[in-house]
């Protein structure tokens, strides 16, 4: 008898080597492993190295038999990319790259001697990384895509060759602020400035937007696809896109979701991070000093760029707000020489008084601290659902791709906060603070403690989340009995 017909499906996740994507498709590798599933992580040896020398997942996934690492090649280019054009770089260089190991990987694990592992009996590949899809498709074996931003930014994603073809794009004049027709679902209130940056453009030939395009259009030749929301958030949008993709698994809020099922198991563990970055610990214990719900976070994720005169901005608004405030400012968040000025004694003693600045810090345990009182985001999908778990309003600056479309939802659709894009200035910045910490305080307070309730809810046994992410468990495991 062949002992591998005796193992667990053996899945392997491919995500984009960036901190956002990384995060989350570790964290439902990790879920797959509590599921009993094996699984191979692939990644290029820089963000390998940075998860090892940051994170803490050599001592989580080593209690996990059946799950390793795998490196791409490399040449391939790794860190931790840290500017839109960065990102398209690297994902140029990983369509070079990555198609023939990919490949070569698949057909090594059907020839392969490991007795511990089936051959990989399902991809689950990053929603952007259709390259896996063709290759998938080759050699036979399924292939399901996990994008990594919302429910609402996908599909706007989707619905790009609708606004081409109804010649909403590109956009013409000035008025950012007509709304836009053609993402059906959305019609009565998203506008130009909310649609993704990538569609700020005026020549729609541009490789960057046709790479957007590209890959999204591809997405409904997949077995299935994964995305990290749940029903209550996103239903109206989830029922549109299953037009498209019927076979669709929401099981987020994923890192909330893994918290979950680590308990159900018994598996506590006191932090989980898979950060790329050195988390600066102190302002936990900063926190501890300060009143309940007093604090405003302020963190523009692992990518964003700001201008010295943006920061300088940010910086008036929050100390003339008389709030207290954390602020994650890395080192490369503001380019160039000017990146290293100086405030006046004013800023410098507002911010001795009321404020802490780290250069990154342990998101999830920030947003859950009762200091916490809001949260100034980028408006990136986990950040935004790391805050709806904990119940904190937002004021939302996105900076590019998804973002925008996000912040639309949390402030208009959701009503969770605030949405400042595309303006940046020291009175706006202190109004708007003023208003989520004070003035609209409990109405803020009271939206965001309803959708935390129930993002909880769907992940409790027999809630949407919780099911479907069995429901896919069990699909990856008939995936093995029809092959």
């Amino acid at each position: 008898m062949d002992h591998k017909a005796e193992l667990p499906p053996h899945v392997l996740i491919f995500p984009f080597p960036a901190q956002g994507h990384v995060n989350a498709m570790l964290k439902l590798a990790e879920l797959l492993c509590l599921g009993g599933l094996h699984v191979t992580f692939l990644i290029t040896p820089g963000i390998h190295r940075r998860l090892l020398l940051h994170a803490n997942v050599q001592s989580r996934f080593e209690t996990y038999t059946g799950f390793r690492f795998e490196s791409l090649p490399e040449e391939l280019p790794g860190g931790n990319p840290h500017s839109a054009d960065r990102l398209m770089q690297l994902y140029y260089a990983l369509n070079i790259a990555a198609k023939p190991f990919l490949r070569r990987f698949l057909v090594s694990s059907r020839l392969g001697d490991d007795s511990r592992r089936r051959p990989v009996t399902c991809i689950i590949a990053d929603g952007i990384l259709s390259l896996a899809l063709e290759i998938a498709q080759d050699v036979g074996t399924p292939i399901i895509f996990f994008r990594t931003i919302s429910a609402c930014a996908f599909w706007s994603y989707f619905c790009i060759p609708e606004l081409i073809k109804a010649g909403e794009l590109p956009l013409n004049g000035d008025d950012m602020d007509a709304l836009v027709a053609n993402v059906r679902g959305m019609e009565g209130f998203l506008r130009r400035r909310d649609l993704p940056s990538f569609c700020r453009i005026a020549d729609l030939g541009g490789h960057d937007f046709q790479m957007v395009l590209n890959e999204t259009q591809q997405t409904p030749r997949a077995q299935g696809l994964i995305l990290n929301t749940f029903e209550d958030l996103e239903a109206p949008i989830l029922s549109q896109i299953r037009t498209a993709c019927p076979k669709l698994y929401t099981i987020g809020p994923l890192h909330s979701h893994l918290k979950a099922r680590l308990r159900e198991k018994r598996k506590l563990q006191s932090t989980s991070s898979n950060s790329l970055l050195q988390e600066d610990r102190s302002c936990l214990r900063w926190l501890d000093e300060q009143p309940p719900k007093s604090v405003i976070y302020v963190s523009f994720g692992s990518i964003a760029i700001m201008t010295p005169d943006q920061r300088m901005e940010f910086w008036h608004g929050l100390v003339n707000s008389g709030k207290r405030f954390l602020w994650v400012i890395r080192p490369d968040s503001v380019p160039g020489k000017d990146g290293e000025q100086h405030g006046s004694t004013e800023l410098e003693k507002g911010t001795k008084e009321r404020g802490y600045m780290v250069g990154w810090a342990p998101q999830e345990e920030v947003l859950a601290h009762p200091a916490i009182g809001g949260f100034l985001t980028h408006s990136g999908w986990n950040s935004t659902l790391e805050s709806i778990v904990e119940g904190v309003p937002m004021i939302c600056w996105p900076y590019f791709a998804d973002q925008q479309i996000n912040s639309r939802f949390v402030g208009e659709v959701w009503k969770l906060g605030e949405d400042m894009k595309d303006t940046c200035d020291r009175v706006t910045v202190e109004k708007m603070v003023n208003e989520l910490m004070d003035v609209k305080k409990d109405h803020f307070t009271k939206s965001a403690d309803e959708m935390a309730n129930l993002a909880a809810k769907s992940l409790s046994e027999g809630g949407s989340s919780y099911s479907n992410l069995d429901r896919l468990i069990q699909d990856i495991t008939l995936m093995v009995v029809a092959s």
